[in-house]
């Protein structure tokens, strides 16, 4: 009877117990790889059947493509997600303000922010300008007392596009999720932002809390529209389960650095430079092929200008051109700059978290000045050692006359036993220098008027 009892409350125990919900953490840049990440993440929670993903996030925006990739996982998820910006100092600005205002639920710890959503510019199109007026209108005060809106760059019209486009796309996922769509134009047009309390207060967050658990027992009963069909939250003393990423995708994380790409790039052509220049040495060949097989995998994930990727290669070849064709130091002038400028413009955004410090641009630039002229001219001096092998290391060599004769006779040269001819008679053990080679036969001429030492 008891065991019949048990039996029969294990399904009410099994529904009382409310589903796990699968906790992810976006801290940095919006990169492909936490676009790869996150949609690994969802797949993951409805493997193990999670109500609900809580995106934990801190970040300072990222690239307009891999946002774009994470909104459409957001958008297309059969459960619901929560973009939580936490912890407290935690920030949602430019791509994680879209990110926020498309998630089922936003929320948001005390002392976060989120905004500047203004999209940066990308790609080379004509002069730069300010992307957009500031935040608030600075005002300056004329001589008459009166206020003056403070003069601001026009926008180009690139600018204006990217502008209007983005402003457009974060209005859509206000009307989607209800929020408010005014405000998220201004986030786009203006770079405003706002602290979590007054997000809250404008309708631009559902939920302001302390940690993921209060956020779980605040969300429970919270009925979310999840692609057309109403969902009702049960999350209070839910299950957490952590997803953290996996080795592909960290690996991806730190390869996807712009700074780690350049010296990547560097080291395969440091590599590859010392194998060609010094061939036999094998691992520098092997290292640099792989490093920069890396750096292009790297590349075609960021936005990489290729002007910049040519002109760092190009200064390269300068700078080997001037070991072989000294010209007075142009060439490796040329090489260097060409380095350092293409350095500074190779990766063509000014997203926050993508620019390479100068500081590492100036030390590259060094270390491959250094490089190649030391590795190159070890190569030069390598081909420019005498022979010291084969028939060549005979001329110029020198022997002694065996016996006696006229025109073609023996000596010993270099220890070993020769047929020499000599246009004039050579008796033994007469010094003799080699002139030319025919064959097996050794041109010779006597090196004194005097012989070491008379027939017997």
């Amino acid at each position: 009877m008891p065991l019949l009892f048990v039996l029969l409350l294990l399904p009410l125990l099994a529904a009382a117990s409310p589903p796990p919900v699968t906790v992810l953490t976006i801290d940095g840049p919006i990169t492909p790889a936490s676009a790869a990440y996150f949609s690994q993440g969802l797949k993951r929670s409805v493997e193990n059947g999670s109500s609900l993903v809580v995106l934990k996030m801190d970040t300072p925006g990222g690239l307009d493509t891999a946002m774009r990739d994470v909104i459409k996982g957001v958008l297309a998820s059969p459960i619901p997600v929560v973009t939580f910006v936490y912890p407290g100092g935690a920030r949602a600005a430019s791509a994680g303000t879209y990110i926020l205002y498309a998630s089922h639920i936003a929320a948001m710890a005390p002392g976060t922010n989120l905004g500047a959503a203004t999209p940066v510019q990308i790609g080379i199109s004509g002069p730069r300008s300010e992307p957009i007026p500031p935040p608030a209108a600075e005002r300056t005060e004329s001589e008459s007392g009166k206020d003056k809106p403070a003069p601001t760059a026009q926008p180009s019209a690139l600018t204006e596009k990217q502008i209007h486009d983005a402003a457009a796309y974060i209005r859509s996922l206000a009307q989607l999720r209800g929020r408010n769509a005014e405000w998220g134009d201004k986030a786009v047009r203006e770079a405003v932002s706002l602290t979590a309390e007054e997000a809250l207060e404008l309708r631009v967050v559902d939920h302001i809390a302390h940690d993921v658990r209060s956020l779980l027992d605040r969300l429970q009963g919270s009925r979310v529209d999840v692609n057309g069909t109403m969902v009702t939250l049960d999350t209070a003393g839910a299950e957490l389960i952590a997803f953290d990423p996996d080795w592909r995708t960290q690996l991806l994380s730190v390869i996807a650095s712009p700074s780690l790409a350049l010296i990547l790039m560097m080291l395969g052509i440091y590599g590859l430079l010392f194998e060609f220049s010094n061939p036999g040495y094998v691992l520098p060949g092997v290292v640099g092929g792989i490093s920069l097989l890396l750096a292009l995998f790297a590349f075609q994930m960021l936005p990489i200008s290729y002007t910049g990727l040519a002109l760092i290669v190009l200064g390269m070849a300068f700078l080997v051109a001037e070991v072989f064709v000294p010209m007075s130091g142009a060439l490796g002038v040329g090489g260097v700059l060409a380095f350092v400028i293409g350095a500074v413009i190779l990766v063509d955004t000014d997203v926050p978290g993508y620019g390479i410090p100068a500081p590492l641009i100036m030390t590259l630039a060094v270390i491959s000045v250094l490089f190649v002229f030391i590795v190159v001219r070890m190569g030069v001096r390598a081909r420019d050692r005498p022979v010291v092998s084969g028939q060549e290391t005979l001329l110029g060599g020198s022997g002694e006359v065996l016996a006696d004769f006229t025109g073609e006779g023996w000596a010993t040269i270099h220890g070993e036993i020769w047929q020499v001819r000599s246009a004039v008679p050579l008796t033994r053990g007469q010094p003799v220098r080699v002139t030319g080679i025919d064959g097996l036969t050794l041109d010779v001429e006597p090196q004194s008027t005097e012989p070491k030492g008379g027939a017997s």
